[in-house]
């Protein structure tokens, strides 16, 4: 629980030059092996989008869409809208939110490996479940039980990286969950292309292959070794010494573990993290937790990426185009992702969140100017004009590969102190799946509703979002994740926020000699 005397403790001072160690295998290959979590967030986001295009699918689970679809006398918007069907992407979101927050725990009091195992055996129940469907129950069962795993995945991976990395190497190595994510997406979205043909059973084919990744996340996670921040903070101090010298492959490590001791003697006395975390003194950090991954969802990526198929598909694309235009999109998604992963820890993470966003504007804007001009409820898109909107879909798929789809994740997964920490991420989590649940389940009526107008409504939200950057976020390139506290009291803005008895040189602040904190 937060106390008086409290404020003594936590990271004191800066010891980041003092920072020792150079990029291990070992750190190298448990980044490679957890990022898989995000292999299994992709692969679902790319393959419910190409399922729901299947005719053989959607016969026998949607059957309304299905007769509306081949009626032909249904607005070229309207199409797909059905709540059923929406349903059926948006449940595993809704899922995915309120295990996040009970992963919280769980991974602070068990450890990080904790929650990747259980992520992956829920994921590989809820695959079991979907390709065995043989109603509508039994598959949004399935999609619930894959919201499980996505929670605790998404909840314990991005800390896991962040904590096992190196402070002038976690921007990029953060990464490798994105990184992961876009090649999932992109791996559904070929599978779909290739599964279309395979009738009537071809999706079945489609929605069991995420047990392959979900599978080697399970059996790597057993193998992982623990963070040594997570060791530290339940009290296995020597262990963690031996794991952080193992990773950063130096014995000379003197400066970063006091700052981890420091960090965990402050996160040992919050009893109540979710209630900590609402202090003043935490009030950038979740700020940002709340507002990084809203955004990130409200640039309309997901949108695209869950529907891409049915989008193009409304757009006048024949079936076999419109899935092998989702699977260039996701293409262009994993590569993206890579230049962002090259760059981030040379440029910054403003400077790829500001330019990033300024393209998705464009690009939004132009593709609104095109389907308002040449596209209506009644006609197609000439074939020069379905081309030009694939071009500029994937021009802000670009954008949004190298700046928020991976730092979206990122930012909030650096910037919490170890006692704030797993409730800081799960409150990320929460907030991602909370707005990637309602835009699932409104995109298909608002493309109904607003036409063209729905990628105005994306635009208007990425200004906003590319604005705040601006004013609010502070460049975290660099800075230790054990030191990141002191970052905010240097911000002009953010430091009248902050208690005013908190000196920089203290971290916490000073406390009165009476409290004592062994």
């Amino acid at each position: 629980m937060a106390g008086g005397g409290m404020a003594a403790l936590g990271v004191k001072t800066e010891r980041a030059a003092q920072y020792k160690g150079r990029m291990t295998l070992a750190v190298a290959m448990t980044c490679l092996v957890a990022a898989v979590g995000g292999a299994i967030f992709g692969y679902d986001i790319g393959i419910s989008g190409g399922v729901t295009s299947m005719d053989p699918f959607l016969e026998k689970f949607f059957p309304v869409v299905f007769h509306r679809k081949n009626s032909g006398g249904k607005n070229n918007y309207c199409k797909y809208d059905n709540q059923g069907l929406a349903a059926f992407t948006s449940s595993l979101y809704l899922a995915g939110l309120v295990a996040s927050l009970v992963a919280s725990p769980v991974t602070r009091n068990y450890g990080r490996k904790a929650s990747i195992v259980c992520g992956g055996v829920s994921f590989l129940i809820g695959a079991a479940l979907n390709v065995a469907a043989v109603n509508l129950a039994m598959l949004i069962l399935g999609r619930i039980m894959l919201g499980v795993g996505i929670g605790f995945g998404n909840q314990a991976v991005p800390l896991y990286l962040s904590e096992m990395a190196p402070a002038h190497l976690r921007g990029g190595l953060n990464m490798m969950f994105q990184l992961a994510t876009t090649l999932g997406i992109f791996t559904a979205n070929l599978i779909n292309y290739g599964t279309q043909n395979i009738k009537p059973w071809g999706w079945r084919l489609s929605l069991g292959l995420a047990a392959a990744p979900a599978l080697l996340m399970t059996l790597a996670g057993l193998f992982l070794p623990e963070t040594p921040n997570s060791l530290i903070e339940r009290g296995r101090v020597e262990e963690g010494r031996r794991v952080l010298e193992r990773i950063r492959g130096t014995a000379d490590v003197d400066a970063e573990f006091t700052d981890m001791v420091e960090a965990s003697e402050l996160a040992n006395t919050i009893e109540h993290p979710f209630r900590n975390i609402l202090e003043p003194r935490n009030r950038p950090q979740l700020v940002m937790a709340v507002c990084m991954p809203a955004f990130q969802i409200l640039t309309g990526i997901n949108s695209i990426l869950f529907y891409a198929p049915v989008l193009f598909q409304s757009m006048g694309f024949g079936s076999n185009a419109s899935l092998y235009s989702s699977v260039l999109t996701g293409a262009v998604l994993f590569s993206s992702t890579l230049i962002s992963i090259g760059t981030v820890d040379r440029l910054g993470r403003r400077k790829l969140l500001i330019s990033g966003g300024i393209q998705m504007i464009v690009c939004q804007v132009i593709v609104a100017v095109i389907l308002g001009a040449k596209f209506g409820a009644d006609k197609q898109l000439s074939r020069s004009y379905s081309i030009a909107v694939v071009v500029v879909i994937c021009l802000f798929v670009l954008a949004f590969g190298w700046s928020w789809g991976p730092l979206g994740w990122t930012v909030p997964s650096e910037i919490f102190p170890l006692e704030t920490r797993s409730a800081g991420q799960s409150i990320t989590v929460a907030v991602n799946l909370l707005f990637t649940f309602a835009i699932a389940q409104a995109f298909l009526s608002l493309l109904c509703a607003f036409k063209f107008g729905i990628f105005l409504f994306f635009a208007g939200w990425i200004t906003v979002m590319t604005v705040f950057v601006c004013v609010f976020l502070p460049e975290t390139k660099g800075v230790p994740i054990e030191e990141m506290v002191l970052l905010w009291r240097k911000h002009w803005f953010w430091k009248k926020v902050m208690p005013a008895d908190m000196p920089l040189e203290d971290g916490w602040g000073a406390a009165p000699a009476t409290n004592n904190h062994k």
